[in-house]
C-alpha cells in the first residue's frame, strides 16, 4: 500500500477541511507547492492534489499550482476538483497530472463520463465521497439519496476501473477508519482503490495494511501529516508492514 500526502488547495493555500466544512478550513501552508516538496522530502511517492475551490464551484482554479508543483517534484501527482468538461480534464493531464479524479459529474453526466473514458480509461479515477453511506457531491456540499456501494457497482458496469473512497464523516476528525467499512468496499469495488477518511496515528495506518485486501493500493493522509500525528517516513513503514 502507498501513502498519498493530500494537498488540498482553496484561494491558493494548502488547507484542511474538517468534514467537509469550508468554514472549518486551516491554512498549513501559504504555497502549495511547499507542501509537496516536504511530503517528497519525506519519501512519498505519489501527491494526491484537490481543488476544493474547483469542487465547490464547478471548474479547475488551481491549474497553475498543479502545473508549478508537477515541474518541481519528481514523483507522479493525481488532481481534481471541478473537473466536469472534456476540456478540463484535457487541462489537467497537460499540466501534469498523472491521474485526474471525477467527482460529481461522474455520477451525474453519463455522456461526459464515457467520452473521459473513452480517452483516457487508464488515467482516470473516480471519488466516491459519502456522508452517512450515500453520496456526497459539489465538493461535499450536496448529499444525495445513492448509496455507496450501488454507484460504484454501477460506475464498473460503465467501464470505471479506479476509485478514492472517502468517508467525509470522518474526514479531519483524525478518529481513525472504520474497518468494516473498508472490508465491505474492498469487496465491491473490483479494481484498485484508495481510502481517505479519518487517519489520525500511525496505527490506524497498520489496521488497514492487516486487513490484507489486495485492491487497497493506498491511503490517503491529510490533517494527521501536516500535524505531525506522525512522519512521512513513519507512514511509509507503517503500510509497508
Amino acid at each position: 500500500m502507498i501513502l498519498y500526502p493530500a494537498i488540498d488547495i482553496s484561494e491558493g493555500k494548502a488547507v484542511r477541511l474538517v468534514r467537509g466544512d469550508f468554514d472549518a478550513k486551516t491554512v498549513y501552508e501559504d504555497d502549495p507547492l511547499t507542501a509537496a516538496k516536504a511530503w517528497v522530502e519525506e519519501g512519498a511517492r505519489f501527491l494526491h492534489i484537490v481543488d476544493l475551490d474547483g469542487a465547490r464551484t464547478g471548474s479547475p482554479k488551481s491549474l497553475h499550482h498543479l502545473e508549478r508543483i508537477t515541474q518541481e517534484v519528481a514523483v507522479p501527482v493525481q488532481y481534481g476538483g471541478g473537473l466536469r468538461t472534456l476540456p478540463a480534464v484535457r487541462d489537467a493531464l497537460r499540466a501534469g497530472a498523472e491521474r485526474v479524479i471525477l467527482g460529481t459529474a461522474a455520477f451525474n453526466d453519463i455522456d461526459f463520463l464515457d467520452d473521459v473514458l473513452g480517452s483516457f480509461r487508464d488515467r482516470i479515477m473516480v471519488s466516491v465521497d459519502t456522508r452517512g453511506g450515500f453520496v456526497s457531491t459539489s465538493g461535499w456540499q450536496e448529499t444525495t439519496q445513492m448509496p455507496a456501494d450501488s454507484v460504484i457497482q454501477r460506475l464498473q458496469q460503465r467501464g470505471v476501473r479506479s476509485f478514492i473512497y472517502t468517508n467525509v464523516d470522518k474526514d479531519g476528525m483524525l478518529e481513525g477508519p472504520d474497518l468494516d467499512e473498508v472490508k465491505r468496499i474492498a469487496s465491491v469495488v473490483r479494481g484498485r482503490w484508495l481510502y481517505s477518511g479519518g487517519i489520525g496515528k500511525r496505527e490506524d495506518l497498520e489496521a488497514l495494511a492487516s486487513l490484507r485486501q489486495v485492491n487497497l493500493g493506498g491511503v490517503v493522509v491529510g490533517k494527521a501529516l501536516y500535524e505531525h500525528r506522525f512522519t512521512g517516513r513513519e507512514a511509509h513503514d507503517a503500510l509497508r508492514a
